[in-house]
């Protein structure tokens, strides 16, 4: 019987900032496959992360199938907007939730996790952000576009870029998208919807420039609506869950672990020639062309 084994690998995970996401569900599947797990939390909820995991609340989801609990070898503040400390504005570095960090730009990061560690197996981009997306496009500021996909498409570029010489040969890479890439979903907005296109573009150019500078596979999963914090957002996040399950094929709530067990095949070697790939985990709706519950073909 074929399984996924991960003992003696080591992925660094850049976007966990609490237990409810893709990024944790990602770590625990990893985790249990074998794999040392880095961490990389968004700098100015770094304190609040690492209070909450030492407090004990985060117990219960930490607990893997065998009893134990999900440890994280090291956890750094990452603020991936940034690749090197002179492109910090000095209003950031001087907000009092940076003030006390050092090291938390992209450039930063890779340094110190090759100083501590000296190479990575496996590296998981799961940041999204964007300042306006409850805004519709066409209401988004230059300033909030751009900013959108700086801080969720560029930064996966950015990752690759710096963590590449330290990723080891036949590594594997891994960034979270949605089906709004493809699709117009009215109320994603702010940008994010254009920064996914550009993630899942990238992806296809980057499995060609990373395979052939480091050996390295580069692969997405278009995760369906998942009701995390950060999902909570975007404002319509039950509404986006209620009509994949109306219309998908699987007529269920997506579960963060289905996501997180199609990643830990993806970053294994069972997918060793799988790369510059989309893989949509989203209950068959990016199958649809139809709503089947609209009123418009509802039967009288």
């Amino acid at each position: 019987m074929l399984g996924i084994d991960l003992r003696g690998k080591r992925a660094f995970i850049a976007g966990i900032g609490d237990d409810n996401g893709f990024g944790w569900a990602i770590a625990k599947a990893l985790a249990e496959a074998g794999a040392e797990v880095l961490v990389g939390t968004w700098a100015p909820i770094l304190k609040i992360f690492t209070t909450a995991l030492a407090n004990g609340k985060f117990d219960e989801a930490r607990k893997l199938s065998d009893g134990r609990l999900m440890e994280f070898a090291k956890i750094y503040p990452i603020d991936a907007a940034f690749d090197r400390l002179e492109d910090v504005p000095l209003e950031v570095r001087q907000n009092k939730r940076y003030v006390d960090l050092a090291g938390y730009t992209v450039s930063d990061v890779a340094k110190q996790v090759a100083a501590d560690f000296g190479q990575i197996d496996i590296l998981v981009h799961s940041l999204a952000n964007a300042p306006e997306v409850t805004k519709n496009l066409l209401d988004t500021s230059r300033q909030g576009y751009l900013s959108a996909m700086s801080a969720s498409a560029y930064s996966f570029i950015s990752l690759l870029a710096h963590f590449g010489p330290i990723l080891s040969p036949e590594g594997s890479t891994l960034s979270l998208t949605y089906i709004a890439s493809e699709r117009a979903i009215p109320g994603y907005g702010g940008g994010m919807s254009s920064a996914k296109a550009a993630l899942e573009s990238d992806t296809r150019v980057l499995a060609w420039e990373a395979g052939r500078k480091w050996n390295v596979r580069v692969n997405a999963i278009s995760a369906g609506p998942l009701r995390s914090r950060a999902a909570k957002a975007i404002g319509m996040i039950d509404d986006m869950i209620a009509y994949s399950k109306a219309n998908a094929p699987l007529t269920k709530d997506l579960e963060a672990e289905e996501v997180a067990q199609a990643a830990a095949f993806l970053l294994s070697p069972l997918a060793s020639a799988i790369t510059g790939t989309v893989l949509f985990v989203d209950n068959g709706m990016h199958a649809m062309g139809l709503a089947v519950d609209s009123a418009a073909i509802q039967k009288k």
